[in-house]
């Protein structure tokens, strides 16, 4: 008899997005937009597509198709509330048909939450983040991606940052899954070292979020997660050396999607206490998402895996090759921890809350603004977010 508990949980798994992955992918974007309206809202962020000649490319086949194009530029990390107000006033007064998204996952987070904003007369940020109402409808929207992170181009979920209340949250509607995202690796290979870094921290942590989470029976899910975090880091070595190599870009790229499109967290509870707590910290001093995971997550881990030295052991044997042999589970799992963060430092990471630029004296105002709803193994409590936090000072 199994154990209550144990037992794989029930799961829904839906994706529609359609992705065209390779170096020649960009070519799929004139058929798909052959499919959709004639007004077009490009958004993107700072200005690095215009750079690299993403933005003339993109521009090109936009005016080929016939498009009309209304821009939404500007949008930043952890992007916030007010360009979502700009981008949901562009849709509403030129009739936009479509969106389409050309960056990261704080362009693609804004463009879903504009897509769902635009389709309604009630305040966006209070209708679906504050009273998390179901969406009724929403423009379609698309997707180029530029920076693999956060798994946007394949999921549901947007994160915005009311920047008056620092308050940082999701949203969730199958609504907001693009009709397409194109993923060319090679659109990768100008990133800034430190954008690389950060989307592989928030890659690995989202696998995290899901893997240390019950049930912990052996599972398809649980071994799809091992072999996803084995071939980041085996492709982050590579990349951080030799960024233009294409095959550690492409799984690099493939493994953020895959990370976050549902799959790696079929039949399991998730946590994603980690994310609520960086959540606080980039929400008050607007560090980038992965910079903060990388300080948060592998301090959580210290601090948690006791909790669940059998889970941690696996992953440290399994992913990080630990000799088991004459040990405990939680001496196994505490050295899996330690060869989290030694990778981190491996990369160039940071470690600290100093490395953030976060004082000691902030820690009670994260922990006031740390949303204690998810856990994992032991219920989190405001105790536990001030300790961790402490520890990574």
């Amino acid at each position: 008899m199994k154990k209550e508990g144990l037992i794989m949980n029930d799961f829904r798994f839906y994706n529609p997005v359609r992705i065209h992955f390779g170096q020649s992918s960009l070519n799929k974007l004139p058929k798909e937009l052959a499919a959709v309206g004639k007004t077009i809202l490009l958004a993107y962020g700072g200005g690095s597509i215009k750079r690299t000649g993403l933005y003339n490319r993109v521009m090109a086949i936009l005016e080929d198709c016939g498009k009309e194009v209304v821009e939404l530029s500007g949008i930043m990390p952890n992007p916030r509330t007010e360009k979502v107000y700009e981008g949901i006033e562009l849709c509403k007064k030129h009739n936009v048909d479509f969106i389409l998204a050309v960056g990261g996952g704080s362009t693609i987070d804004c463009s879903k939450a504009i897509a769902v904003g635009a389709c309604t007369d009630r305040d966006f940020w209070e209708a679906f983040y504050l009273n998390n109402e179901a969406a009724e409808a929403a423009i379609p929207l698309g997707v180029v991606l530029t920076i693999p992170a956060t798994g946007s181009e394949m999921d549901r979920s947007a994160v915005i940052t009311h920047w008056e209340t620092g308050v940082k949250t999701d949203y969730n509607s199958d609504l907001t899954f693009p009709k397409f995202s194109i993923l060319d690796p090679t659109l990768t290979y100008t990133l800034p070292k430190n954008q690389m870094i950060n989307g592989i921290v928030d890659t690995l942590s989202h696998i995290w979020e899901l893997y240390f989470s019950e049930p912990d029976t052996d599972s398809v899910t649980d071994n799809l997660a091992e072999a996803l975090m084995r071939s980041v880091i085996a492709a982050t070595r590579v990349a951080i050396k030799e960024p233009e190599d294409y095959i550690a870009r492409s799984n690099i790229m493939w493994a953020s999607t895959v990370a976050l499109c549902g799959m790696i967290g079929n039949g399991k509870n998730s946590d994603w206490a980690s994310h609520n707590i960086e959540h606080a910290i980039s929400a008050l001093f607007d560090v980038a998402h992965g910079a903060g995971l990388a300080v948060v997550h592998p301090t959580y881990m210290a601090y948690f895996c006791q909790n669940a030295p059998e889970r941690y052991a696996r992953y440290a044997v399994n992913v990080w090759g630990v000799d088991p042999t004459g040990k405990t589970a939680l001496e196994v799992a505490r050295e899996g921890v330690q060869c989290t963060r030694d990778f981190f430092n491996e990369i160039g990471a940071p470690a600290t809350l100093t490395d953030l630029g976060v004082p000691e004296s902030a820690i009670d105002d994260l922990v006031a603004h740390t949303d204690m709803g998810a856990w994992a193994y032991k219920k989190m409590t405001q105790d536990d977010v001030r300790a961790i936090l402490r520890m990574a000072l």
